[in-house]
């Protein structure tokens, strides 16, 4: 549906779920800068209202408090599928809501998509690809999943949902765009939400001990936000017909140890570094291959770790001493 203002100009109604989450705020930013109008939907269960607290004046902005569990009914121009605990703290407190919010979910917009015969976007994951039995990751390759470990809620979920949106796509002729999220930092990150970036400037900013699971030898490839946004922007405004799954990280490598020991520098902190057994199924490696984004979306990101860690330690200082009183 499209809604008419102002003369001849008609302005594109937006889906954002999750959209009170540290992902799905950002986006929800960017979508009311191109001049959408967006209803955000979220249920509260991870995201959060400060999030979006500097909206509360914005007219095109609206909030419903909702699970994605269960049908929708609303009129739109496209829909971005975001909603789905993403930190192994949350997705393990409830997995069999987990496992819901990603199927049910996915069925849920999709259904509503096809209604509307809208364009609609799948927030995927590295996730995808387990414990990688190749390096660097293709869209290509297949994974590694423990079907039955206690991380299985999020990576089988996220691996059906998009098992649902190509059949979608191949059944119904529904226009998606798949992308799959690799290890992604930046300000509104959760404190508490146990992802690692976050754990480990909340810990040096304390003074506490960082802990580091294993011996900080396990790899990640860490995307800053608005690179991230500026991909999914890219990927759901590609031509019809390009479905994805597309890999949006960043394609450097560094280890968990590398990370702590920047972060430690950048924040001045006093911190010792502390070890715990790895947990069960976490990924010993994980980098993208992004040749397809480069190729198709035109894109890649540009802000360096160096950088983005510099925004997000300012960024949790501020809300740190904002706690203290």
């Amino acid at each position: 549906m499209q809604i008419a203002t102002k003369g001849s100009f008609s302005r594109r109604r937006t889906l954002v779920t999750g959209g009170a989450g540290f992902l799905g705020s950002h986006l929800i930013d960017r979508l009311l800068d191109r001049g959408d109008e967006v209803l955000c939907v979220d249920n509260l269960f991870t995201g959060r209202k400060e999030n979006l607290s500097h909206l509360a004046n914005e007219p095109r902005f609206e909030f419903m408090r909702h699970d994605v569990c269960f049908p929708l009914f609303v009129e739109v121009d496209e829909i971005w599928n975001l909603a789905c605990p993403a930190s192994p703290i949350y997705y393990q407190h409830d997995p069999v809501q987990t496992t819901k919010t990603s199927v049910h979910g996915a069925i849920n917009m999709l259904g509503l998509a096809k209604r509307l015969n809208c364009r609609i976007f799948q927030a995927s994951t590295s996730e995808v690809y387990g414990d990688p039995a190749i390096h660097p990751q293709t869209e290509a390759y297949w994974g590694n999943v423990n079907p039955i470990g206690i991380r299985s809620c999020y990576d089988e979920g996220k691996r059906c949902a998009e098992t649902l949106f190509f059949d979608y796509h191949r059944q119904h002729g529904l226009d998606i765009k798949v992308a799959r999220i690799f290890n992604t930092y930046g300000p509104r990150m959760n404190a508490v939400d146990g992802r690692v970036v976050s754990n480990l400037i909340v810990q040096a900013i304390a003074g506490e001990p960082i802990t580091i699971y294993g011996e900080g030898e396990q790899t990640r490839s860490f995307c800053y936000v608005d690179d991230l946004i500026a991909g999914f922007l890219a990927l759901m405004e590609s031509e019809s017909g390009f479905t994805g799954p597309v890999n949006l990280g960043t394609p450097r490598e560094f280890t968990i140890r590398e990370l702590a020991e920047m972060v430690i520098e950048k924040t001045g902190s006093r911190s010792q570094l502390t070890f715990e057994p790895l947990p069960q199924d976490d990924p010993l490696q994980r980098k993208p291959d992004i040749t397809l984004a480069r190729e198709r979306l035109g894109w890649e990101p540009e802000v360096k770790l160096e950088d983005g860690l510099d925004r997000t330690i300012a960024y949790f200082r501020n809300i740190m001493s904002s706690a203290a009183g």
